[in-house]
């Protein structure tokens, strides 16, 4: 009922104006004479009612495209929610912006866990982005978040992931299941630091030292999920270990593929490179130095979706060797920034 008076309330204006004009043209005697001045009045009439009615419709269509922004924005905190600034002793920050010009959320996905088995990381990238991308990163983060818990390695993560992706396509997807395909990266950080990996088709990560930056490409990655079934046997990759005060670096490869107007890729490994050689390291500072060199090469309008997540190991003590004894300091939620994020 609300809608229909919505509906109605919107529609009067519009058929007062038009109203008028035509008991104008009817009633009016100017309306009938044929001369120089009565063909300007009249003119001058149809023109104010045919301008009304245009910013009476524009009017309209921008509250509507208002009201759409705010539930896409909701949508988006629902689903890639606010991230803690620190999980089990990391220090957390992340970045996401949409290429689709006016889309709150794209294509891109992340979460951080903190489990029994150690802090677990998601990053992905579903393949088209906006919100034609929104079920399917929908259906791999609510799978994430259940299976980071409930299975023992990274493998049985995978595997959960590349059912309920499976599920999802046939379901929403039927037509172009086989065509549809989520490159991801697992990462999981144990309270010693160690670190391992499963990798789906999806850029490797970079560790941040002091004055330091290696990409931790041990292996080659498996096929994306859905275009392949996955091997029958899902071994970790040891990236070694995250030493107090080194950062981890995840992103999607909107960051590495991004071009200046002359054609030229970012310069990803330069940049994080000058960013770690610049003192000690939070996830927020990178963060923000990557977003703002991003932009500015890109002119602020990146190509592809971009996701970029940062885990700083801030934990005061060596816990290597101790098992999962790691106390959580999880603080206060900062929110998912995009490019550049909010202070």
């Amino acid at each position: 009922m609300i809608r229909i008076r919505g509906r109605v309330r919107s529609l009067g204006l519009p058929v007062v104006w038009g109203a008028a004009a035509v008991t104008y043209k009817l009633t009016c005697p100017l309306a009938q004479e044929t001369d120089l001045v009565a063909r300007i009045v009249s003119s001058a009439v149809f023109f104010v009612v045919g301008t009304g009615l245009i910013l009476h419709v524009r009017q309209s269509l921008m509250r509507e495209l208002r009201q759409l922004r705010r539930v896409a924005g909701a949508a988006q905190n629902a689903l890639l929610r606010p991230l803690p600034s620190r999980i089990d002793g990391l220090d957390v920050a992340a970045a996401q912006v949409s290429a689709e010009r006016g889309a709150a959320m794209g294509g891109d996905l992340y979460e951080v866990v903190a489990t029994e088995h150690g802090v677990r990381a998601v990053m992905g990238d579903v393949r088209g982005h906006g919100i034609g991308a929104f079920g399917t990163v929908a259906a791999v983060l609510g799978c994430f978040r259940e299976a980071a818990h409930d299975e023992e390695d990274l493998g049985g993560v995978l595997r959960r992931l590349d059912r309920a992706l499976a599920r999802h396509l046939r379901q929403e997807h039927p037509a172009s299941a086989a065509e549809e395909f989520v490159t991801l990266l697992l990462v999981e950080i144990r309270p010693d630091g160690e670190l391992l990996a499963l990798n789906c088709g999806h850029p490797w990560p970079y560790r941040l030292g002091e004055s330091s930056v290696h990409q931790l490409a041990p292996a080659d990655p498996h096929p994306p999920l859905g275009l392949f079934p996955l091997p029958a046997e899902l071994p970790t990759v040891d990236l070694g270990y995250l030493e107090h005060g080194d950062a981890l670096f995840l992103h999607t490869d909107g960051a590495q593929d991004a071009r200046d107007a002359r054609g030229r890729f970012f310069p990803l490994p330069a940049v994080l490179k000058s960013v770690a050689g610049d003192g000690p390291l939070s996830s927020q500072s990178v963060i923000g130095r990557i977003s703002t060199a991003l932009l500015h090469h890109t002119r602020g309008t990146p190509p592809d979706d971009i996701a970029l997540l940062v885990l700083t190991n801030d934990r005061r003590t060596s816990l290597r060797g101790a098992g999962n004894c790691a106390t959580s300091h999880d603080g206060p939620a900062v929110g998912n920034a995009p490019l550049a994020p909010r202070r």
